[in-house]
């Protein structure tokens, strides 16, 4: 049995995969701590049984250590970070805060804890992080491995190298036993609205412009954050000490394909279900226009990396690992989720 400390269990992919990991292990013991900042809520927990959550922040040392300690934990899985490329732009403070001090406390912690103690006991830190640190791919380049250098062009992805760094140093000077996970981009329910697929869907509903950075033509492969999650999952209970895995969705896809397929399946959704033009009249489906109306091209994002591209074999072949979810269909299933939980992002927007 399994004792978790899972950080950031309250935003976006933690969330899941708290819901994921407890579905797949009913008996393992799981702690979430989170400082619940704007992208995190309690909420999202609801309904999960024998889940205890603290409130609290991972540059919190002497409150990490006590967390291991006193429930006996062994493994941490480590999602908190800040984690949107324009507010790192505007703000790059918080970010080198939560993702380069924040993430070098944990790892103060786990050293103390489980090495510096003495007690020798199997452990894991497993870092969650991101392909944006290895820049930006012109259209012919291979797709990022593990060995592709590290290039990070915005201050989120020179947090996000930092810290990858400091969890590799730590297993190689200290002998902690880390694994780090790069993916790619996410997608799928309980997604603060801020990143793409849900800031659009609900821009949309409202009849609000959809913005695209440039020519629209940025290329992301997109990952549905259920199979992130099970990515997750085969590097805990089968990665080698000390590796990194690249974790794909296998859908390469230019921005602009995605806001395409976003604004024709609103348009369906519209369609079939009539009830949606009463609850959202200023959608342009709600009028039987294209919702595609909406899109409208805006100045590019300073930095803005042209193509990321994940290779995932290392994953697939040491680990069993492959996505398993279609684009169009987990897209269609997760603006399903949106449309019936509205509840849910109202409450985020204030």
């Amino acid at each position: 049995m399994a004792k978790l400390l899972v950080t950031g269990g309250a935003g976006f992919i933690g969330t899941n995969f708290v819901r994921y990991w407890r579905g797949q292990n009913a008996a393992d013991k799981i702690v979430v701590l989170d400082a619940l900042t704007y992208a995190g809520n309690r909420a999202n927990l609801d309904g999960l049984d024998a889940i205890e959550f603290v409130l609290g922040d991972i540059r919190n040392q002497a409150l990490v250590e006590s967390l291991l300690s006193d429930h006996g934990l062994d493994t941490i899985v480590h999602f908190a970070a800040e984690s949107h490329v324009d507010r790192s732009i505007s703000g790059p403070d918080a970010f080198i805060e939560t993702n380069i001090l924040g993430t070098h406390s944990l790892l103060k912690a786990a050293r103390k804890v489980w090495l510096d103690a003495g007690s020798g006991q199997p452990h894991r830190f497993h870092h969650v992080s991101t392909d944006e640190v290895y820049g930006s791919l012109g259209p012919s380049e291979a797709a990022f491995s593990e060995i592709t250098p590290y290039q990070p062009n915005s201050p989120y992805s020179a947090s996000k190298a930092a810290s990858d760094h400091l969890v590799r140093a730590y297993h190689h000077t200290y002998g902690l036993q880390t694994t780090t996970s790069n993916c790619s981009n996410n997608y799928g329910p309980y997604q603060f609205p801020e990143k793409l697929i849900p800031l659009f869907l609900i821009n949309a509903l409202h009849g609000k412009p959809l913005p695209i950075y440039g020519d629209g033509m940025n290329v992301r492969d997109w990952l549905y954050v259920e199979d992130h999650c099970r990515g997750i999952e085969l590097a805990l209970t089968q990665g080698r000490i000390g590796e990194t895995y690249n974790i794909g969705g296998g859908a390469e896809l230019p921005n602009i394909t995605v806001i395409d397929t976003l604004c024709a399946a609103i348009d369906q959704a519209f369609l079939a279900n009539p009830t949606l033009a009463r609850r959202y009249p200023a959608c342009p489906a709600a009028q039987n226009a294209p919702t595609a109306t909406l899109k409208t091209y805006v100045q590019d994002r300073a930095g803005h990396d042209r193509r990321y591209a994940i290779d995932d074999t290392k994953a697939a072949t040491e680990l069993g690992y492959q996505a398993i979810h279609g684009f169009e269909t987990r897209f269609s299933q997760t603006l399903g989720w949106y449309l019936q939980n509205e509840g849910w992002w109202r409450g985020l927007m204030g």
